[in-house]
């Protein structure tokens, strides 16, 4: 039987950093012309909770602060107080655009990736992301590192597959063993007049989202969250 080749589509992802007040400039002009995401709820935000990795060599830092033009990150998230829905996720960048895999972890599942008894699932799971992560995990000794938490507003335009999300109140933890818990030390990454911008595509970004996003003259950045929270914790802790 002939194999199947599978197509990975790579999105354009835009970062600004923008201040509160900008914030609610844009967030109201979007708010006429974009849907908000269909999971968001009543007051407009969600919490989004995740746990980062990396390997025994921190590749994940220093692949992003020689600016790699190539790298990958691997993490599991969850949203606001929601464990039903807990999500492995490595986030791979290719000539600055990105592309993620996913696949959805039971609480078993995370305890044991996170205790480092990865042979306990690895040659049972069906999951492939699982074995993926298991082998970097025997090869490469990737553990948790860190925690990122931040709220979110997200916009999107199902036809052309737009989202714009604004990531605010951007946190770090290294209190690792209360990540299911929500109840962590917390250290601010931005100032609390600042906040992230995120746009997101495929291959074109409409046009009147673009005079919109445009018209504040946002310079771009290549922010990071797992990057400068890393910074931000070792400034505090050595």
């Amino acid at each position: 039987m002939l194999g199947v080749n599978v197509i990975i589509k790579y999105r354009n992802e835009w970062k600004y950093i923008l201040t509160n007040q900008e914030f609610s400039l844009l967030n109201s002009r979007l708010s006429q012309v974009l849907d908000l995401d269909s999971h968001t709820p009543k007051d407009g935000r969600y919490i989004i909770h995740s746990l980062y990795f990396d390997d025994y060599k921190n590749l994940s830092i220093s692949t992003t602060e020689a600016g790699l033009s190539n790298r990958f990150k691997w993490r599991i998230r969850y949203y606001g107080d929601d464990l039903d829905y807990i999500v492995l996720e490595k986030k791979i960048k290719k000539e600055g655009r990105c592309y993620k895999k996913s696949c959805r972890l039971t609480i078993d599942e995370y305890h044991i990736i996170i205790n480092g008894d990865i042979c306990d699932i690895l040659y049972d799971t069906d999951k492939d992301l699982i074995k993926e992560l298991g082998k970097d995990i025997l090869m490469y000794h990737y553990q948790p590192k860190i925690i990122i938490e931040y709220e979110r507003v997200a916009y999107v335009e199902e036809i052309s597959n737009v989202r714009i999300t604004f990531d605010l109140k951007i946190s770090s933890s290294y209190e690792i063993e209360h990540f299911l818990e929500g109840d962590y030390l917390k250290h601010y990454l931005l100032p609390s007049n600042e906040n992230i911008l995120e746009v997101k595509f495929d291959d074109i970004l409409p046009s009147y989202i673009r005079r919109i996003v445009e018209s504040f003259g946002f310079i771009q950045t290549s922010f990071s969250k797992y990057y400068y929270g890393r910074k931000i914790i070792d400034s505090y802790y050595g």
